[in-house]
């Protein structure tokens, strides 16, 4: 009996399309694979893993306006340290079953799909095992993430691990609620048969140990399974593959850098939309700074430096802003636009001079502090798009969630030696190597953590597994188009899980809503 979403059925005819990695994209173009193709032969089984990650690239980085662009930016900007303005409302309207994006339930289990059908039809294919046996563990390990994803945001899920065929579609369901042990077992399961498959060095845009073991290590911490947490996050920073770049380079235009666990690959001359091998243009480059071209006063022009073309709706807030020493710590000038502006209208009599205090305008549309981490200086100044390549997994993250992972396992000792080796060195990078922390304890680990990834995927998760994400996100979390009118947005306890999507439910029939939708 297949245990499978209905909207899946839609995809029983397989379209895999080009890869998404510069290493593949020498491939042949392929619009339209048949199934028999993909399952039965060694080139078929590498166009389907390869097409996985284009899926994922929709699934993590979407294209343009779309519905996954707001869930997605959901996850970044909606916790403790965000700030929205417009376009979508986190914890207010948006937030039922109705009207939240379903991309975050509906695009994983597509993906989920055909991961199983790759997975279960591999051994059937005559081929060299150890390249079979890589190819699968691409393909377990994109399932094992995604499974985590989706136990931690809706906490209720299905669980299956039987693929869609012809066969099989339309046979009866029933729709129960899994065992979150069950769950988990699979995660590491998949993982860990990636991580004794998979390569350390691998090409661009495809899974390697290091994202990998990443993913096992956070796995275990959901779990309070310190020492395997331990185990993982010391396996990458022993190893000599990953390591941190300078400050300027870890959210440079080469996204493959060696800070770089997994970055999303993005080239514009072979993309156009997802499906494609160099993607889609987004908007996450304007997503998170402001339009000062706007600006009554007429001083300021669009330009690659400032950004050019903007969006302006989510920011940083204030209280992000204060956890930063401005004077010492370098990634304040780093990963965020300058707070003070120079006139840069060539057409003004005060061109090159500082922007008069008169002149900024209380519209956070036109001016607020502004997220840098997705700046693309290739982009045309006169477009809110990029194609730009972005950095998903990084190894600043791994040393930080090492820390906590010693820091637990020692009984939450704060002079654990890991724990403060680890976090030093990532104060290090950003210029406090003479304020290094001499004892290490939760709220000052949030902190630094905050400080340094900030608007990436990762705070709504580390806050919900402590226990604090509805306390910090009413504590600080803002909505407002200006500081006339901006305010507090509370979260309702029950948010700290996401609405199964109305229309999956009234399929599904017999799955239960999360409580509070």
């Amino acid at each position: 009996m297949k245990n499978k979403i209905n909207i899946l059925l839609l995809g029983i005819a397989l379209l895999f399309l080009n890869t998404s990695c510069e290493d593949f994209l020498k491939e042949e173009s392929i619009d339209e694979i048949s199934e028999e193709y993909v399952y039965t032969t060694e080139d078929g089984l590498q166009v389907a893993v390869y097409a996985l990650y284009n899926y994922m690239r929709i699934n993590n980085f979407p294209t343009d306006y779309s519905d996954g662009l707001k869930a997605n930016a959901f996850f970044m900007v909606g916790t403790d340290l965000g700030l929205t303005r417009t376009w979508f409302d986190p914890y207010g309207t948006v937030h039922t079953a109705t009207a939240f994006p379903d991309d975050k339930w509906t695009v994983p289990y597509k993906i989920i799909d055909r991961a199983n059908a790759i997975i279960t039809n591999a051994p059937k294919i005559n081929m060299d095992s150890d390249t079979r046996d890589n190819l699968v563990a691409q393909a377990r390990a994109i399932r094992g993430e995604l499974y985590f994803d989706l136990i931690r945001m809706y906490d209720n899920i299905l669980l299956d691990t039987i693929a869609t065929t012809p066969e099989n579609a339309f046979d009866p369901v029933t729709y129960e609620v899994a065992d979150p042990a069950k769950v988990y077992e699979l995660i590491d399961s998949d993982l860990d048969f990636a991580i004794a498959h998979l390569d350390w060095v691998v090409p661009s845009g495809t899974y390697g140990q290091g994202v990998v073991r990443h993913l096992r290590g956070q796995s275990a911490m959901w779990q309070n399974d310190w020492d395997e947490a331990v185990i993982q996050f010391d396996a990458i920073i022993n190893d000599e593959t990953h390591h941190l770049v300078d400050l300027d380079e870890v959210f440079g235009q080469n996204a493959n850098n060696a800070e770089a666990l997994y970055a999303y690959q993005r080239q514009e001359d072979i993309g156009g939309d997802d499906g494609m091998a160099g993607g889609g243009s987004t908007v996450f480059c304007s997503f998170f700074n402001n339009r000062l071209y706007e600006m009554n006063s007429g001083e300021l022009i669009r330009t690659v430096d400032n950004g050019g073309q903007a969006l302006g709706w989510a920011y940083p807030n204030d209280y992000l802003k204060s956890l930063y020493d401005q004077d010492h710590d370098l990634r304040f000038s780093t990963y965020y636009y300058p707070l003070q502006l120079y006139v840069n209208n060539p057409d003004k009599a005060n061109y090159g001079e500082p922007l008069p205090a008169s002149s900024y305008d209380n519209d956070f549309r036109h001016y607020h502090w502004s997220l840098k981490k997705y700046h693309d200086t290739d982009k045309d100044p006169n477009t809110d798009k990029s194609f730009k390549s972005i950095i998903y997994y990084r190894y600043a993250e791994t040393l930080l969630l090492g820390a906590e992972a010693h820091w637990r396992q020692d009984n939450e000792n704060p002079t654990n030696t890991y724990a403060l080796k680890y976090v030093n060195e990532v104060r290090e990078r950003a210029g406090l190597a003479a304020y290094p922390f001499t004892t290490f304890d939760r709220d000052s680990y949030l902190e630094e953590s905050a400080r340094e990834l900030a608007l990436e995927k990762n705070r709504w998760f580390l806050l919900k597994r402590m226990g604090l994400l509805v306390e910090r996100q009413n504590m600080y979390y803002q909505f407002g188009s200006n500081s006339n009118n901006v305010a507090l947005r509370p979260m309702r306890s029950y948010m700290v899980r996401l609405p199964i999507p109305q229309s999956q439910i009234e399929l599904m029939g017999t799955f239960p809503q999360n409580e509070g939708y």
